[in-house]
């Protein structure tokens, strides 16, 4: 909501995308935008609600692949919650990957755009307390940072928003222990003016790290050795098979 509110204060033409069909409705009505009920772990109601928006505005030019949920107590391994688990990862990764996968003709017929997929810190560092949102998020992360070099023959950016922990339903059960560690938390808007940061910038391929009280930034990632040939460094392989930090 906050992420809708701060675009169409910027002039853009805005579709919601969400399950909630009671308060997507009332986002897009109070944005002057559209809303399309989506449940974003189904391939075709994704396909559905960018037709919708292109229908309306006549072109797409920014993605936010936002939807998402934890674990919590659900996490562990012991015992194993199937259920939970592939809920989860439908929400997280799923979503992210038809996300990428239904906004992207539409971004390449308008000439390129930019793609935001919203993660965690919990993609960047291991949060032990919900090891399956950890895992989501570090998949996230890991496939910005894949499709950024194949995305840019079509002018199209993507990046990651790695938020830490902000004061939405997500953390609502437990807020109360922020509240007495005296730990700061986001507020949502803190969020969506760097979403705003991100959707803007030139880069692609980075994971912007969000914290209460720092100006948001990319996250710089420790390359990893690559091979020695003969106690020489060895080549770069191709692209098609290598990555940026081998």
């Amino acid at each position: 909501a906050a992420i809708c509110r701060r675009l169409a204060a910027a002039g853009v033409r805005v579709a919601v995308a969400d399950l909630d069909v009671d308060g997507g409705t009332a986002v897009a009505d109070e944005v002057g935008g559209l809303f399309v009920p989506t449940d974003v772990t189904e391939r075709a109601q994704l396909d559905r609600a960018v037709a919708a928006a292109v229908e309306r505005f006549g072109r797409l030019d920014l993605a936010a692949l936002n939807a998402g949920v934890s674990s919590a107590a659900r996490s562990g391994l012991d015992p194993f919650d199937e259920r939970w688990y592939r809920r989860i990862v439908g929400i997280n990764l799923d979503g992210v990957v038809f996300g990428v996968a239904a906004v992207l003709p539409a971004l390449r017929r308008c000439g390129g755009g930019s793609i935001v997929a919203t993660a965690s810190l919990a993609g960047l560092v291991p949060m032990p307390a919900d090891a399956f949102y950890t895992m989501t998020k570090t998949a996230v992360v890991g496939l910005v940072r894949a499709l950024a070099e194949p995305l840019a023959a079509y002018q199209v950016r993507i990046n990651a928003l790695c938020p830490g922990f902000a004061d939405t339903p997500l953390v609502a059960g437990a807020k109360e222990l922020f509240v007495r560690a005296n730990f700061p938390l986001l507020d949502a808007d803190d969020v969506a003016a760097a979403f705003q940061t991100v959707a803007d910038d030139p880069g692609s391929g980075q994971a912007w790290f969000v914290q209460p009280g720092r100006e948001p930034a990319p996250y710089r990632f420790h390359g990893v050795p690559g091979p020695l040939v003969d106690g020489a460094s060895a080549p770069r392989p191709p692209s098609r098979i290598g990555g940026p930090d081998t």
